[in-house]
C-alpha cells in the first residue's frame, strides 16, 4: 500500500476499507474519496446496506417469557416429550 493515502489505487483503498470501518474510522473523510467517484459510490452503497441491516434488528429484546418458552420447547424436543405435529 502506498504511504500517500490520496494517491492510493482503488484496489488498495478497497482492500484497506474493512480495516478502516472496523476501527470506527470516519471513512467519508478519507483523502482517496476526494478524487475517486467509484470508491465514493461504493462507500455510499455500503452505508445504505448497513443502514438497512440495522433496521432488521429488533428495537427491543422480547420479554424473558419468550426465551423461557423457547428453552422449554427445546428441552421437551430433546427429551422426546414434544407432541407430534
Amino acid at each position: 500500500m502506498t504511504d500517500n493515502h490520496k494517491n492510493m489505487s482503488c484496489e488498495e483503498f478497497q482492500a484497506h476499507l474493512p480495516e478502516l470501518i472496523g476501527a470506527g474510522v470516519d471513512v467519508s473523510n478519507h483523502p482517496h474519496l476526494l478524487s475517486c467517484d467509484l470508491c465514493r459510490a461504493l462507500l455510499t452503497d455500503l452505508e445504505t446496506i448497513a443502514a438497512a441491516a440495522r433496521e432488521l434488528f429488533p428495537v427491543e429484546d422480547p420479554p424473558d417469557s419468550v426465551w423461557e418458552h423457547i428453552e422449554s420447547a427445546i428441552h421437551e424436543e430433546e427429551h422426546g416429550k414434544a407432541s407430534p405435529k
